[in-house]
């Protein structure tokens, strides 16, 4: 587990224990109950760049700031209540969908992976082999497997739709017990 860059997580008054450029990118963040643990969700100017989920705040923050290093990071609640709204709403109700703008950020073949999983509907799985397939590797069952555990976006992107080839539940960057519940949840829709 890598060490957290800590000094990159600002108040809502965004002070910083570390100078930043001044035209230091700014992504805002939020945290709220859900069903799953906590929900941390993230927003660039560009869009949601994270859904994280996990048991503690502070280590969500942690794993944010590993993430997106060399930005300022800032909690504000009130900007971001409707996307946190969003995402616990979809954690409730999946077949209402997610409609948020996404800031994907990734390398080149992540980025391949996680558009193909964009197209993976509410209630259905695809096997980590097709979905190398899906996405012209093949032979690439591993690094699309990797891909999924490097995926910042839970839920929006659905890495937890992804399964081991006789059907069976691999693990999730989530945690197993998140992914089952989330594919028994989409599959009662």
């Amino acid at each position: 587990m890598m060490i957290a860059n800590r000094a990159n997580i600002a108040s809502a008054e965004s002070v910083m224990a570390e100078p930043k450029a001044p035209d230091a990118e700014e992504i805002k963040f939020t945290t709220g109950k859900s069903a799953f643990g906590t929900v941390l969700v993230a927003r660039s100017a560009a869009g949601i760049c994270a859904i994280l989920i996990g048991d503690e705040i502070e280590a969500l923050q942690r794993d944010l700031a590993d993430e997106f290093t060399n930005v300022k990071l800032s909690r504000d609640d009130r900007a971001l209540r409707a996307d946190l709204d969003k995402v616990l709403s979809f954690i409730k109700t999946p077949t209402e969908g997610l409609d948020l703008p996404l800031d994907i950020r990734g390398t080149p073949f992540q980025r391949r992976v996680w558009d193909a999983l964009l197209g993976v509907r509410v209630g259905y799985k695809i096997t980590y082999a097709a979905l190398a397939s899906r996405v012209g590797e093949p032979r690439a069952i591993r690094a699309v497997a990797n891909a999924g555990a490097a995926n910042a976006i839970a839920l929006a992107i659905p890495c937890h739709r992804v399964v081991k080839s006789d059907g069976a539940l691999a693990g999730d960057r989530w945690g197993a017990e998140c992914k089952r519940s989330m594919v028994e949840k989409e599959a009662l829709t």
